[in-house]
């Protein structure tokens, strides 16, 4: 499409919208974010905020290096990290074998600081950890955790400041493409443009059906809790994620949040039709109440008076495949990308899925990483999820 100043409407303000808005910018676009609530109201709000390459698949190091990279950015402009470590366990010869696959993987895209833990070492850093059917894990010390909400407000301060708009509690009605123009219908008015990226989260599939297509997308309902200690713990705990890609763990993850309290919830639930995101409970039940205590007492039984504190459900937009949705759905539309579907990693995925979607906008190919041309909704990957 061209190098030139595109007016671009991002849809959603979220972490996937104002990372697109803040990498358009940067790329010379006349950027207007629309959100039909407020900034980071929707799924980025409800995160817990981790941010961790402790995967086992190589694309997926590769893009959140892409992701870090464009964070330490934003930390300079005051955003906070916070480095507490990601753990991520195993349990058995096959986990640590990915694991070590992990560590020279990480090294190939400029990430030297993870490591192997042995139960001791995982015990040594982690002190109550119960290491009972643990074979080792997979420890990266730079990663950590952000407030989401903290992320999407600079990056708006920031569009904002660079002559960008943020209209909040601004919903958008309908569109209609005249010439090679996009007019918006809102509930604030009209607005044209020359291209829109729906990086509308949950809501994601009902803006698509405003401009005729369809996008499948399934906002999956996950819940977390806040855990109160009798007194701070002696140790930062890192995040510690008892899961491996397609393999085995429980999906329980806890983190340190502040002294005495930690965050918890289950990051792998049971596949279900998916919520209304209008409508869906965004309180923690009682079945996930006990689901947490039973996995936390079997894993952590000795932290010190822990309680439960506030909880609260969120959702996970998930694609079919459980990676996001980046770029045109219709070759034929290439003003229009996508930039959906990012399921549990939308917080540390954001940086690059907006990066991603300027390439797509700017230079019609996603051109900071060729590789991720993998992403593109094509109808292969763009359909229903069973």
């Amino acid at each position: 499409m061209g190098t030139g100043r595109q007016k671009v409407v991002v849809i959603g303000a979220g972490t996937l919208g104002m990372s697109a808005a803040w990498n358009l910018q940067q790329r010379g676009a006349d950027v207007t974010v629309l959100d039909q609530g407020g900034i980071a109201s929707g799924s980025s709000g409800r995160s817990v905020g981790v941010v961790g390459t402790q995967h086992v698949d190589d694309f997926e190091i590769l893009i959140r290096t892409h992701s870090l990279r464009q964070l330490r950015q934003w930390t300079a402009h005051g955003l906070t990290f916070h480095a507490i470590g990601y753990m991520r366990m195993g349990r058995d010869a096959r986990d640590m074998a990915l694991f070590e696959k992990s560590l020279f993987m990480q090294k190939a895209h400029g990430i030297t600081s993870a490591q192997l833990l042995d139960p001791a070492a995982i015990r040594a850093r982690v002190p109550h950890m119960n290491v009972d059917g643990l074979a080792g894990a997979l420890f990266g010390p730079e990663d950590g955790f952000l407030d989401p909400h903290q992320m999407c407000t600079l990056l708006a301060e920031h569009v904002k400041a660079g002559g960008g708009t943020v209209r909040q509690n601004c919903k958008v009605t309908g569109a209609e493409m005249k010439g090679n123009v996009w007019h918006l219908a809102t509930s604030a008015g009209a607005v044209t443009c020359d291209a829109v990226v729906n990086a509308a989260g949950a809501w994601a599939p009902a803006v698509a059906t405003l401009f005729g297509q369809r996008l499948h997308v399934l906002p999956e309902r996950h819940q977390a809790v806040t855990i109160h200690l009798s007194e701070p713990l002696p140790y930062t705990m890192p995040m510690v994620m008892d899961l491996v890609q397609g393999g085995t763990g429980t999906g329980l993850n806890v983190r340190h949040d502040r002294p005495g309290q930690l965050i918890t919830e289950i990051h792998k639930v049971s596949p279900t039709a998916g919520e209304n995101p209008d409508s869906y409970n965004d309180q923690l039940d009682e079945a996930a109440k006990d689901q947490l205590a039973e996995l936390l007492l079997e894993r952590m039984p000795d932290l010190p008076g822990a309680s439960f504190g506030r909880g609260w459900a969120g959702l996970y937009p998930k694609s079919s495949d459980g990676r996001p949705y980046v770029g045109p759905i219709d070759p034929a539309e290439p003003s229009l990308v996508t930039a959906a579907g990012a399921g549990g990693y939308g917080i540390q995925l954001g940086p690059v899925i907006g990066q991603l979607a300027a390439d797509w906008i700017i230079d019609g190919a996603p051109t900071s990483i060729p590789e991720a041309r993998r992403l593109l909704p094509t109808p292969d990957r763009n359909r229903p999820i069973a």
